[in-house]
This record gives structure tokens, sequence and C-alpha cells, in this order.
């Protein structure tokens, strides 16, 4: 397993993420300890989770229960929780069932944060994401419809210095090692890191956004901005919402699936994504790869690339992912995915 410092900060993670967004939702919480030890096992040292979550879909009853799940988890593992690097987000703007889905505030992240330390019965989280931008976002198949408005550059400031002195008492007071950003746009973080710069022992270690063979977004203007000011990707959905698996081709939706349970995601299975994935899957056969492991190893291996995030339904799943996760793409591949690329850059 491949271990990477995130940005500047001293968390060193392994190159592969355990996703939780399943737990408490279509994952009974035996299979996500299952999960979270297997993972371990494995190498890696990363799991990633959430207030909000589950998803799939969103419930009132059940935001926070995956934190719970993986805190009880903790409560049995105590002496195996410094060896592991826990993230959770605090979610932001729009969502109703936390906070009445109002935006991150000074007050809100300190008062999210106790919360999320509570249900996941730990002294400290060691990154800690703004989940999702107040003023919203490109990401999660918005960007077909996306217009910014003229931003209010003074209100944006002080709204990004209240955030930023919260987190900075909560490094001081040892419950945060380090922060990051999610489903954030370029200007968004260059804002955010203006303050950053000026503050003493703080600075974006992570941005949590969509990367996939299928989603590549990531791969201009924030490119250069992640090398440049070393600010890594932290790769959420890296087979495409499950796409890349190959198992909604024509249009099939199997029961029990990710877009079974959630109409809202389930126009990205087209024509176009068919073609796409139809092609991705001969390409992996080619190489006698499985597509799973040949669309992680792609993500994995982008120069921006901190960790990759990917989840798993159920321990099966998760161990046919680990097999392998020490994959890496020959040039001859590389050369035919850019070539596939070009001729389907964004399907949904």
């Amino acid at each position: 397993m491949e271990f990477r410092y995130l940005g500047k900060s001293d968390l060193k993670v392994s190159s592969y993420c355990l996703g939780t967004m399943t737990y408490g939702e279509t994952t009974k919480e035996s299979d996500a300890h299952l999960q979270i030890n297997e993972a371990i096992s494995a190498g890696i040292n990363f799991i990633d989770t959430a207030e909000m979550y589950p998803t799939c879909p969103i419930r009132k009853e059940t935001s926070g229960r995956t934190e719970e799940i993986i805190g009880n988890w903790i409560n049995d593992n105590k002496l195996k929780r410094k060896e592991i690097i826990l993230a959770t987000k605090v979610v932001g703007n729009g969502f109703k069932y936390i906070r009445d889905g109002g935006p991150i505030t000074q007050k809100v992240i300190k008062v999210a944060l106790q919360d999320s330390l509570k249900r996941l019965k730990t002294d400290y989280v060691d990154l800690y994401q703004l989940h999702w931008p107040n003023r919203g976002s490109y990401h999660f198949r918005s960007y077909w419809n996306y217009i910014p408005v003229k931003q209010d550059n003074n209100k944006i400031k002080d709204e990004n210095l209240g955030i930023i002195n919260a987190l900075v008492e909560l490094k001081k007071e040892g419950l945060v090692r380090a922060i990051g950003v999610s489903n954030e746009t370029c200007w968004g973080v260059m804002k955010l890191n203006e303050i950053i710069k000026e503050t003493q022992n703080l600075c974006i270690a992570s941005i949590q956004n969509e990367y996939s063979l299928m989603c590549r977004l990531f791969d201009n203007d924030f490119n250069e901005l992640s090398i440049n000011e070393n600010i890594p990707l932290l790769a959420y959905s890296p087979l495409a919402r499950g796409l890349l698996t190959g198992k909604y081709i024509g249009n099939k939706i199997p029961k029990g699936s990710r877009l079974s349970r959630d109409d809202k995601i389930r126009k990205i299975v087209n024509e176009n994504s068919d073609l796409a994935v139809s092609a991705y899957s001969r390409l992996a056969q080619k190489y006698n790869i499985d597509p799973i492991h040949m669309s992680l190893a792609f993500c994995n291996e982008r120069p921006f690339m901190g960790s990759v995030i990917f989840g798993a339904t159920n321990i099966l799943q998760l161990k046919k992912i680990l097999v392998g996760i020490n994959l890496k793409l020959n040039s001859e591949i590389n050369s035919e995915i850019q070539a596939l690329y070009k001729k389907f850059p964004l399907t949904f």
C-alpha cells in the first residue's frame, strides 16, 4: 500500500480510502464493522464519512447513523484509533434534515463537530471537511445548469474568515488535526486559501470532489491548482456511482443497486454512458483486468491524487475491490484510456 501526505498537513494516508456512505442504510452495522477490519488488514488507514450519511436515499431518520456505526467500531477497538485517519464533514447549505438546512458558519462548525465527535465516540477528527460551499456548487451532476452569479466578495470574505477562525480554534483545542473542502470550485478554494495563507499552522489539506474515468473535470483548472498549491484530491465516486462495474449496461437497474434506491441519480444511465462503459469494459478485458480494478488504478495514478475513496455495500464487494488495489497500469493501456476519454468526455 502506498501512503501519501495530504498537502502540507501531517496526515499520512493510504492511497485508497474506505468510504462509508451506505453504512446504516444498505449496509448493516455488523457488515460495516467487517469492512473496516478488512480494509485495515489490507493496509488502508483512511476512513471517510460525513454527518449527513447514510445516503441512497438521504433520510431524516437515518442522518448521522453512519457516524454512530463507525463510533461503535471505535469504541470496541480503542487501541486502533490512533492507527486510522478519520475524516468527516460538516454538511452546509440546503440539507433540510441537518440544522434545518442552514449554512456553515463559525457557530455551526463548533456545534456540528461536537455532535460528530459524540457519534464517532472519539476525542478528535483527523480531517474535518466543509462538505458543500454555502454559495452553491456545480458538482454532483449540476454542471449542466450551473450559472454562478456575481459574488459579494466582502460577504464571502467575512463568512470565510469566521469559518477559518472556528477551525483554528478547534485545531488549537486538539479536536481537529487538519481541514479540507469538498464539492468546491477553483475560485472557492482560492478564496479560502487567501485567508488560510495568513493563518499560522493551518492549511487546506485536501479537496474531495468527484473523479473517475467518466468524470474528469478535475483534469483541467483544478489539476493546476492542486499541484501548485499542494492541495491533493480525494476522489469520490471513482466507479461513477457503479456505472464502471458494467452492471447498468443496457439500462438495467439491478435489484438492491444504488440506482434502484435513488431515483435522482438514475439519469446517469443513458445511451452515451452505455457506450462509454462498454468501451472501458472491452479495454479492461483486452488487458485481462477487472474493469473495477482498472478504474480505481487509473484514479490512483493521477499526479494530483491524495487518496481514492471507494465504498462497498457488503463485505463481498469490498473483498473484490481489495484484490486489485496494487494494480499498476502500463503506458499502452493509459494511451487507450486517453483515446476513449476524447471520445466520451462526459456522459451524465
